[in-house]
């Protein structure tokens, strides 16, 4: 009984009929996945995505670089570093949204270096929080910072016309093409 009332209830929409306003809003909640729920609770200005970008960005580098302070220390340098790569990572999500990054993050050109590099970060922590081998986190931090630059390569799509001026500066300043 419940599907057809549900049944007649989608054909009293398709032919622009009212529909009860309550009804709708249970509908249409319940069809929603968990990423829809995040968009949509997340509905940000133009100007907060660039502040949440740049705040996100700069606390994401600032990690990074403070890293090289305990780089003597591979496991203090593994968490800061990764911690760094994670907000960095995350900071696009303010700037495209959080699923449109997953899925251009799951797009086939960029599966590969997306794996990699969720992968080696996987590792980088897994090394320095569990395992606590210098060498074998050092090791994960190189194939972490080799996965973020393949990564990086293709999340400069993210940003309009990014991939094209960091192509024409390392061509101006190297020689060469990224």
């Amino acid at each position: 009984m419940d599907k057809m009332n549900h049944a007649f209830e989608k054909m009293k929409m398709m032919v622009g009929m009212e529909v009860e306003e309550e009804q709708r809003a249970a509908e249409e909640e319940s069809s929603l996945s968990f990423m829809d729920d995040l968009n949509r609770d997340c509905a940000l200005t133009t100007k907060q995505r660039f502040y949440g970008f740049a705040i996100c960005l700069s606390a994401g580098l600032t990690c990074t670089l403070l890293s090289m302070l305990v780089f003597f220390n591979p496991v203090k340098f593994g968490i800061t570093f990764t911690l760094g790569n994670l907000m960095a990572l995350g900071s696009t999500a303010f700037l495209i949204g959080p699923q449109r990054q997953v899925t251009m993050m799951l797009d086939p050109a960029r599966i590969y270096a997306t794996a990699l590099y969720l992968a080696s970060i996987i590792i980088a922590l897994f090394c320095a929080l569990y395992v606590r081998n210098k060498l074998l986190t050092l090791l994960a931090i190189i194939l972490e910072f080799s996965g973020l630059i393949w990564y990086a390569k293709y999340s400069l799509s993210y940003i309009p016309f990014a991939r094209t001026m960091v192509s024409k500066v390392f061509m101006t300043c190297f020689d060469t093409e990224f």
